[in-house]
C-alpha cells in the first residue's frame, strides 16, 4: 500500500505554496527540434504518461539486504501489484538505487511528486511564473528541474513501477537506516554495491535482468558497479555522474573543493543520524546501526579540517595524504575505469554541473560500448537543476520519460528507437538550444590560439582590474599585469556551481561575470562577424611570475554580448605547485599544444617556485559547446582566488601568502587561450 505519509506532506506542501499571492506570467517557448525531441520523444512520453500496465504499487519498507562482511544494509522495494492488491507474481526486470541520502527522503519525494491532480497542477502553475529580468531570475530554472523528471530518478518513479519494474533503493553503508560506517567511494562500499546488484538478480520476484538509476551520489555508483563487476549490469541511467572525483569535485586544479564538499558533507553526515522511528516504537530498534553511526559521526570532516590548515605537505596526516597520492587504494576508489564497461549506459550531464570533467569524457571512455549502446546529454543546467526544460519544445524529452525507453530498451528488449537517438545532444551556451552530433567534441573543430596582449580592448565598461586584448596576433610589446586575490568570485557562475546550483535563485551573477570582474585581469578579442561555435576543452597557457613559493591561478572563459554582458563557457583553475602535467593522458593538438591537459594532482608531483622566477603553466578548463553570434566577443578573465568553489590546500595556501600574482606579456614567449572553433578567428 502506499505511505499515506507521503499524500498528507504533500497536501500541507501545496497548501504552503499556494497561499503566497505570484503573478503568472506566460513563459515564452522556442521552436521544437524534430532531431531533439520529434516523434520518437513524442513516442517515449505518450508510453510513459499512459495507462500503464498495473493499476498500482506497493513499497516493503527496510528489507534487509546482508554483505558478505556481516553488515545490513537496508532498502525499501517497489513492485507492481494486482487488482487483488498484492505483488504480482510475474518474475520482472529490477531498477537498483543506492543512496545516500536516506531511501525515507526518497520515499517522501516519490509519494509527493506523484500525488495525483493537485500536483501536477501545481507544478504547471508554478512552471508559468517567469521572473526573468528580476531579482530572482534563477526561479524557473529552479522549478523547471520539478516538472524535468529529475526528481523521479532521484527518487523512484511509480509510473515505471507500474509498468512492469521493480524497483529497489538501498542506503548506502554508514547512511540511511544501513549498518556500518559511510565510506564515500570506499573499495568495501564500491563491493556493497556489486552484491546488491546480485543480490536482486537472485530474488525470486526478478527474472534476472538489472538496471540501475539515480542522481549524482547514486549516478556515480552505476558507473563504478558497472566497471567492477563488467557484463552484470543490463542497463544504468546515470544523471549527473562523476567518474574522476579528485579531479571533478575534490581538488579541481589542486584547490581544494570547499564550496561543494563542506555543505555536502554536513548534509549527509546529519542525515545519516536520522534513526528508524518505526523501528524504535514496534521494538526492533537496530542497536548494531547506533553504535556504527557513534564510531564516526562526522565522517571526513577530520581530513577537510587537516587539508585546510596543515602548513607542510610532510605533516599531513595519513589519510589525507592517501587522498593526494596518486597509487593509492584510497586514491583508486574514487577513479572509475569507464573502458571495462560492458554495460548500455545514458549519461545526463550539464555544463554548469560539478562533474563536467567526467560528463563531457563519457563517449569517448566508455570504448568497449557501440553508439547504439552510450548516448550523452549536456544540459545547460547545474546539478540541482539539470532537465529544467526537458520536454518542452526544442529540449530532449523529459529525464524519466528517456529512462523508461532506455530500460524498455535494454531490460525488455523493447524496440522503441532510443538506440538510433544521437550519440551527442548538447546545448549551446549561452543561449540553451540544442546541438546533436555523432561524439564530444563535435567532429570539424579547429583549436586556434587568442593572444594575450597588454593594449587595452576598450571594450569594458565595468570596473576591472585590467583591460587587455585578445587577438589571433601575437603580441609585439612587453607588459606585466598584475593579479590581486580578492573575494568577488562569490558572484560568479563558478560559485553558483560550487553551491549545485542552490544559489541560482538570485541569478544574476551566474548570468552575467561583470561583478567579479573587478578582481580579475581581462583580456577581451574583437567582435565575431559570423557564427562562430566552440566545441571541447579551453586551454588557459599562461606566462607567469609569483612573489612567493606558490600560488594560485583562476581563468573563466567568457562570451561578451555587444550589451557589454560577460557570461562564462568555461572555468578552471591551478595550484602552481601542482602544474605537473601526465603526458600520457593528455591531449595534444598536431603543433604539440596542450587541448585537454590531466594534471597528476599527487605529492610525487609537487614542486614548489623561487619567487620571482618566470615559468609556464597550462590551466586545465571545463568542456563547453559554446557559440559567438555576429557581433560577440571571446574574453578571459585570470584571478589569483576563487572563493568559495576552491581554496589552495593548506600547505599551498601558508605557501603563496596570499600575494599579488603577475602575467607577463611576452612576444617571445607569449600567453594564450587555445580555443576549439568551427572557423578561425582574427
Amino acid at each position: 500500500m502506499r505511505v499515506s505519509i507521503g499524500r498528507r506532506l504533500a497536501t500541507v506542501l501545496i497548501a504552503v505554496l499556494t497561499a503566497v499571492p505570484l503573478v503568472a506570467l506566460p513563459v515564452s517557448m522556442g521552436t521544437a527540434d524534430a532531431a531533439v525531441y520529434g516523434a520518437l520523444g513524442a513516442q517515449w512520453t505518450r508510453t510513459h504518461d499512459g495507462k500503464q500496465k498495473y493499476g498500482g504499487y506497493s513499497v516493503k519498507p527496510d528489507v534487509p539486504i546482508r554483505m558478505s562482511d556481516g553488515t545490513i544494509l537496508r532498502g525499501n522495494l517497489i513492485r507492481p501489484v494486482g487488482r487483488d492488491g498484492k505483488p504480482v507474481t510475474t518474475k520482472l526486470p529490477t531498477i537498483v538505487n543506492m543512496t545516500p541520502y536516506t531511501k525515507m527522503v526518497s520515499a517522501l519525494a516519490s509519494e509527493v511528486m506523484n500525488y495525483p491532480v493537485l500536483v501536477p497542477q501545481l507544478i504547471d502553475l508554478l512552471n508559468g511564473i517567469n521572473l526573468q529580468g528580476t531579482v530572482l531570475s534563477g526561479y524557473n530554472e529552479l522549478v523547471g528541474a520539478l516538472r524535468g523528471g529529475l526528481i523521479q530518478t532521484f527518487a523512484y518513479d511509480p509510473k515505471l513501477v507500474k509498468s512492469g519494474y521493480n524497483m529497489l533503493v538501498v542506503d548506502v553503508r554508514g547512511t540511511g537506516f544501513s549498518q556500518g560506517t559511510w565510506q564515500v567511494f570506499g573499495q568495501r562500499e564500491r563491493r556493497d554495491t556489486t552484491e546488491v546488484v546480485d543480490w536482486a538478480s537472485k530474488q525470486s520476484w526478478s527474472n534476472g535482468k538489472i538496471g540501475m538509476a539515480g542522481v549524482s551520489y547514486s549516478a556515480i555508483n552505476q558507473l563504478q558497479a558497472a566497471s567492477d563487476d563488467p557484463g552484470k549490469l543490463d542497463a544504468i541511467f546515470p544523471v549527473v555522474p562523476g567518474a574522476d572525483l579528485v579531479r571533478d569535485i575534490i581538488a579541481p586544479g589542486g584547490g581544494l573543493g570547499f564550496g561543494f564538499l563542506v555543505p555536502w558533507l554536513t548534509l549527509v553526515n546529519t542525515t545519516k543520524m536520522i534513526p528508524n522511528v518505526a523501528s524504535m516504537l514496534n521494538g526492533t530498534f537496530d542497536w548494531t546501526w547506533l553504535a556504527d553511526r557513534v564510531k564516526d559521526p562526522l565522517t571526513y570532516f577530520d581530513v577537510l579540517l587537516d587539508a585546510l590548515v596543515t602548513r607542510d605537505v610532510r605533516t599531513l596526516s595519513p589519510k589525507t595524504r592517501s587522498i593526494v597520492e596518486a597509487g593509492s587504494a584510497r586514491r583508486a576508489s574514487f577513479d572509475t575505469d569507464l573502458s571495462r564497461v560492458q554495460t548500455p549506459t545514458f549519461t545526463i550531464g550539464g555544463w554548469n554541473d560539478l562533474f563536467t570533467n567526467s560528463e563531457s569524457r563519457m563517449l569517448s571512455s566508455l570504448s568497449q560500448l557501440p553508439n547504439a549502446q552510450k548516448k550523452l546529454i549536456m544540459d545547460d543546467g547545474y546539478h540541482i537543476t539539470s532537465s529544467s526544460n526537458f520536454g518542452r519544445p526544442g529540449h530532449p524529452p523529459r529525464i524519466d520519460v528517456l529512462a523508461r525507453a532506455w530500460y524498455d530498451k535494454w531490460l525488455k528488449g523493447i524496440d522503441n528507437g532510443i538506440d538510433r537517438y544521437a550519440q551527442a545532444t548538447l546545448a549551446s551556451e549561452p543561449s540553451g538550444n540544442f546541438l546533436q552530433g555523432p561524439s564530444y567534441p563535435l567532429p570539424g573543430y579547429t583549436y586556434q590560439r587568442q593572444y594575450l596582449r597588454g593594449t587595452p580592448s576598450r571594450s569594458v565598461n565595468t570596473p576591472v582590474a585590467g583591460d587587455g586584448s585578445l587577438s589571433s596576433a601575437t603580441p609585439t610589446r612587453r607588459a606585466t599585469r598584475e593579479v590581486k586575490p580578492g573575494l568577488s568570485t562569490l558572484c560568479d557562475r563558478d560559485a553558483a556551481q560550487a553551491a549545485a546550483g542552490v544559489t541560482i535563485l538570485f541569478d544574476f551573477c551566474g548570468k552575467d561575470t561583470r561583478l567579479s570582474e573587478v578582481a580579475a585581469q581581462t583580456f577581451t578579442g574583437k567582435k565575431v562577424r559570423s557564427l562562430t561555435r566552440i566545441s571541447g576543452t579551453p586551454v588557459v597557457h599562461l606566462r607567469q611570475r609569483l612573489k612567493a613559493t606558490d600560488g594560485y591561478w583562476h581563468a573563466t572563459v567568457n562570451i561578451v554580448s555587444p550589451d557589454g554582458r560577460s557570461q562564462i563557457v568555461s572555468m578552471g583553475q591551478l595550484m602552481v605547485s601542482l602544474r605537473a602535467v601526465d603526458r600520457a593522458k593528455s591531449k595534444y593538438a598536431p603543433n604539440g599544444d596542450l587541448t585537454d591537459p590531466v594534471l597528476y594532482l599527487s605529492l610525487d608531483h609537487y614542486n614548489k617556485v623561487r619567487p620571482g622566477q618566470i615559468l609556464d603553466i597550462d590551466i586545465p578548463m571545463s568542456a563547453t559547446q559554446a557559440a559567438l553570434k555576429p557581433g560577440d566577443r571571446l574574453r578571459v578573465d585570470i584571478y589569483s582566488f576563487n572563493f568559495p568553489k576552491a581554496v589552495p590546500l593548506g600547505p599551498g595556501l601558508w605557501s603563496s601568502q596570499l600575494r599579488p600574482q603577475y602575467i607577463e606579456i611576452d612576444p617571445a614567449n607569449p600567453s594564450w587561450v587555445n580555443v576549439p572553433l568551427s572557423k578561425p578567428m582574427r
